[in-house]
């Protein structure tokens, strides 16, 4: 594993071939899917690997694929167990590594950074909610076949009792359900979306644990994530236009079940927590987006009467 960054498929990645890249792609994701038991410390030196690779690609159309292929094509592939390590160690590289970035090259990582989001959304809240709507559809099969076998009398304490059962069971299943959301909410929470630019009690690294302290921010990626945060929530979510007939008076509402105080919560922690004034500022307009306000999760703020009496014109002594 120490030689990785020089395989031949790591330097192929950023080929301004298309059939090369592709290939070299498919074997990065066949070396990740063989070696499930990567360590977060071996990540880390492949993810250098990719960062430099990623840095010698020329070409915008060119590295624009490239961070496709390292994103929407290459994490979906990798095994559930190594998700969100493999995630970690993106993360830890960009945190560690942005400072270091020249304007020429900061907009094509800024675009990896945005892929990235993405496709976490996309694993963590699309592929949650079709996983979901696949296991209901299943149950209520069973649970029909289960209640085709039980005699058709039941007393009413026992349907309370199955009421009660069935209540709790689909409160296990939520949980369930946005459990791999919640780890890598708190990934970006510890990392990129701290409230804290440094933070004296974090431990430092124990290579024997396999533990690497996450780099908090820096400024500029923390408000880069602030800013396409609502964008790429928006590509994975599904709409339905509600409303009056005419388009003026129509809205979308996301279909499903969708968990946005826990997609919300960093940014909200850097509204409340963040020492700085402008990250505070720059997250309270990310939570002052439009988009929530249509989509119902959150209200728009009403001008108080004071502040409208503030703004009466003086008229002078009398």
């Amino acid at each position: 594993m120490t030689d990785i960054q020089k395989t031949p498929f790591v330097r192929e990645l950023a080929s301004s071939d298309k059939k090369i890249r592709d290939k070299a792609t498919e074997s990065l994701t066949l070396f990740l899917r063989s070696r499930t038991d990567l360590s977060l410390l071996e990540l880390l030196k492949l993810w250098k690997g990719l960062f430099f690779c990623f840095y010698h690609s020329d070409r915008p159309l060119t590295q624009q694929a490239l961070a496709r292929n390292l994103s929407y094509s290459l994490v979906p592939t990798l095994p559930r167990t190594a998700v969100h390590r493999f995630l970690r160690a993106f993360w830890i590289t960009i945190g560690r590594d942005f400072h270091s970035l020249d304007r020429l090259r900061l907009d094509k990582y800024l675009f990896l950074v945005r892929c990235y989001v993405g496709v976490a959304f996309e694993i963590f809240v699309k592929g949650a909610q079709q996983n979901a709507a696949q296991n209901k559809g299943g149950d209520k099969k069973r649970k029909r076949e289960e209640a085709g076998q039980k005699a058709k009398k039941r007393s009413k304490g026992k349907k309370q009792s199955e009421e009660r059962e069935d209540e709790e069971e689909g409160q296990q299943n939520d949980e369930t359900k946005w459990a791999g959301l919640e780890s890598y909410i708190s990934i970006m929470e510890e990392g990129p979306l701290c409230p804290l630019n440094f933070d004296p009690d974090q431990p430092p690294a124990d290579e024997k644990n396999d533990y690497i302290p996450m780099p908090h921010g820096p400024d500029g990626l923390r408000y880069h994530v602030m800013d396409i945060w609502i964008d790429e929530l928006e590509k994975v979510l599904e709409f339905e236009e509600v409303g009056g007939d005419d388009d003026e008076t129509k809205t979308r509402k996301p279909k499903g079940d969708v968990p946005i105080e826990l997609i919300l919560r960093p940014i909200e922690k850097l509204r409340a927590e963040s020492p700085y004034k402008p990250v505070r500022t720059r997250a309270q307009e990310a939570l002052d987006d439009e988009r929530l306000i249509e989509w119902g999760f959150r209200t728009r703020k009403v001008d108080s009467d004071e502040s409208d009496e503030s703004d009466e014109e003086w008229g002078g002594f009398d």
